[in-house]
């Protein structure tokens, strides 16, 4: 089969995590403005109370995780392109939607709709990615990650050229809407992969019928949660941390933390296509992570968290989420939807359960707050360096 044809329509879904980035990131850079709006409580400082916000960014993750369930059976059985369609008039909705709301529990279930949104691309992007690049599956699956880092590097610049303008905020979320519905327009009519590429007809049935998850594959489902605990925590609270350490423009972070993650998926692309396993970036990765947020904890200056928003972005949010995905799709070839859905319901869970508490221990903990959150990122991450070195062990012993 001659895949080349099927290059513009990876393009075209690259496009969508593109502004996917932006949907994940942009509330979190607005948060003044959103807390003002939806009625927030002034603090002695003059500022808002921003735990609102955070309650609503992580209605994100909770309506990625009710429809993850039914987006990965929906891809299997009706087609990618109808799960990726679906996805985009949810998100295109969700980017209007948001600006418009008059108060938190209205942007709450708009914010619904922007984690269902993510939940159908989610069962598109990755599994068409993987069908028409066969033979590179993880480098495909990792560049989903390098268009979302893309749209988060230009992100607080393009913040900065509408602020400079004298232009609202709400434009940036009216233009992506535009463009994402133009990029709607464009996959509805492009051709797709026939699905499951990779295996026979009478594999996939084999495989189909011993669909078992197995201690392995359980632990490669957890780290779903535990990597997207780490940067999670990091994107939405740097802004917070950046302010008590002196930084000046605390919207930097967001700039190195996505030049990071870029050159990490640059780097890791090569790394994974000749010289080192997946498996062992699951480990490799999460244990800098961990270092460098116990190094900013210590280390209270504007300086370290530049750096260490490049190095959270670079071992973070760098493809471990996407390597995790593409190892478990190893492991059940021909149901890619449905294994894409249960790692992404784990992220889901993390992007949920982990900003709420992060929500709870940043309105308790006060003007100390964004520390208490790294050392709850920490602890997160360490979880998930264990889980690793747990797959790591399964792999050895399965080369045997």
């Amino acid at each position: 089969m001659n895949n080349k044809k099927y290059y513009p329509t990876a393009l075209a879904l690259y496009f969508t995590y593109f502004v996917h980035g932006i949907g994940v990131s942009i509330l979190g850079q607005y948060k003044q403005n959103f807390a003002g709006v939806w009625g927030a409580k002034t603090l002695a400082n003059g500022t808002f109370d921003v735990s609102i916000v955070l309650a609503v960014i992580a209605a994100l993750g909770l309506g990625r995780l009710i429809t993850l369930p039914f987006s990965g059976p929906i891809s299997d059985k009706f087609g990618r392109r109808i799960s990726g369609l679906i996805g985009i008039a949810l998100y295109a909705a969700y980017f209007i939607g948001i600006v418009l709301s008059p108060s938190m529990y209205v942007a709450y279930m708009f914010a619904l709709l922007g984690g269902a949104a993510n939940s159908f691309l989610d069962t598109c992007v990755t599994p068409s990615c993987l069908e028409i690049f066969v033979n590179s599956g993880d480098v495909a699956n990792m560049f989903t990650k390098f268009s979302i880092s893309m749209s988060q590097f230009l992100l607080p610049f393009i913040i900065g050229f509408v602020a400079g303008n004298g232009m609202s905020y709400k434009a940036i979320f009216f233009v992506t809407a535009a463009l994402l519905i133009i990029d709607g327009i464009l996959i509805a009519f492009m051709p797709f992969p026939p699905m499951n590429t990779s295996v026979s007809k009478g594999e996939a049935k084999t495989v189909k019928e011993k669909m078992k998850f197995t201690p392995t594959s359980i632990a490669i489902i957890l780290i779903g949660f535990t990597c997207t605990s780490t940067f999670q925590l990091w994107l939405n609270c740097n802004q917070e941390l950046g302010k008590l350490y002196g930084l000046a423009k605390p919207s930097q972070i967001q700039s190195y933390y996505a030049m990071g993650s870029i050159i990490a998926v640059l780097v890791t692309a090569a790394l994974v296509k000749s010289f080192i396993k997946p498996v062992r970036i699951l480990v490799i990765y999460p244990t800098l992570a961990t270092i460098m947020l116990m190094i900013i904890y210590f280390i209270q200056t504007p300086t370290i968290c530049l750096i260490g928003g490049f190095v959270i972005g670079f071992t973070a949010a760098g493809g471990v989420l996407q390597l995790a995905v593409s190892t478990a799709n190893s492991m059940f070839p021909t149901n890619k939807g449905k294994i894409t859905s249960i790692v992404m319901i784990s992220s889901s869970v993390a992007n949920y359960v982990i900003l709420n508490i992060a929500s709870i221990i940043t309105k308790s903990g006060g003007v100390q707050g964004p520390k208490y959150v790294l050392l709850f990122n920490a602890v997160i991450t360490i979880v998930g360096i264990l889980l690793a070195l747990f797959v790591n062990r399964q792999y050895a012993k399965a080369a045997m």
